[in-house]
């Protein structure tokens, strides 16, 4: 198993103990772009070329579990597009 493998496990196993650098690290890999909406906005948005759908996560440690959920479920919604 790869270090992104294992990175990518651990957060989908406990969603609740998420650094922002690790999320951040895992949504750039499968391709999302990110950027900061204004100047001095704690808040990042990520959005993927592919996905109709944006997500923007404040940057805080650790990350509210909710936004781990929509970030893991917008890569699956990816995973399962580049399937078909």
């Amino acid at each position: 198993m790869t270090k992104f493998n294992k990175l990518y496990a651990k957060i989908a196993r406990n969603p609740k103990d998420v650094d922002f650098n690790e999320l951040d690290k895992v949504l750039k890999q499968y391709g999302f772009k990110c950027g900061q909406p204004g100047k001095g906005s704690s808040h990042y948005v990520y959005y993927h070329q592919k996905l109709p759908d944006t997500l923007s996560i404040p940057r805080a440690r650790p990350v509210k579990a909710i936004y781990v959920r929509f970030a893991l479920n917008m890569i699956e919604g990816l995973k399962e597009g580049e399937e078909k």
